[in-house]
């Protein structure tokens, strides 16, 4: 009665009527090859008297009882399911291992405990045996950026050489220089013939 209330759940977790539950199964799905293993992880965040592994085959549309793992360390075993390729070990945190894959082995795998009368669900875990794992799409590297000077840059290179160069600067200056010249030169004229007066004058004398 039990593992049929428990078929039940799956069911509607399957078809989405799942509930947020202190199981926590991972990973979420596993590519491997025929005649590897995989490794499947439920961790249990509340005291349990037991661990049940079910398999859901999409193709046959069949649910399959694969055992029962105690705390004690024993485990019990659905029918037809081989020992040898399935063995659980831990007694808070649990891993189901499965060796020699083939791909009837492909389907979805649950961990689930029984507590106040309630099943508890892990999210499930894909495996899907193929004869080659898919390759990662290769990724290569972005060419260095060569920077190019900007133009502000020249700008103001060029701005900071014409600075002292551009005529706009030294046009007025040298103006301004011939009209001091031209303003002296009577000054100096005068200055020089006031020194001759006063050179006759004591001369005379």
């Amino acid at each position: 009665m039990a593992q049929s209330v428990l078929h039940l759940c799956i069911c509607l977790q399957i078809l989405g009527f799942s509930t947020s539950l202190p199981v926590s199964q991972t990973p979420e799905s596993i590519s491997a090859q025929p005649r590897s293993q995989a490794t499947i992880l439920c961790a249990l965040q509340v005291e349990q008297a037991g661990l049940y592994w079910y398999r859901w085959s999409q193709q046959r549309q069949h649910f399959q009882f694969l055992l029962f793992a105690s705390p004690l360390g024993t485990a019990t075993y659905g029918a037809n399911v081989s020992q040898h390729k399935f063995s659980v070990r831990g007694t808070s945190s649990y891993s189901l291992h499965i060796r020699d894959l083939h791909p009837s082995d492909t389907g979805t795998y649950y961990c689930s405990i029984s507590q106040s009368s309630q099943l508890l669900l892990g999210s499930g875990t894909r495996l899907s045996v193929v004869d080659a794992l898919p390759v990662p799409p290769k990724t290569t590297p972005a060419p260095p950026s060569r920077k190019k000077p900007t133009q502000c840059v020249t700008k103001s290179k060029a701005t900071d050489r014409k600075g002292a160069c551009s005529p706009l600067v030294w046009v007025p200056l040298a103006a301004g220089v011939v009209i001091l010249l031209l303003s002296l030169a009577p000054a100096a004229h005068r200055l020089h013939r006031l020194r001759r007066r006063l050179w006759l004058r004591v001369h005379r004398q």
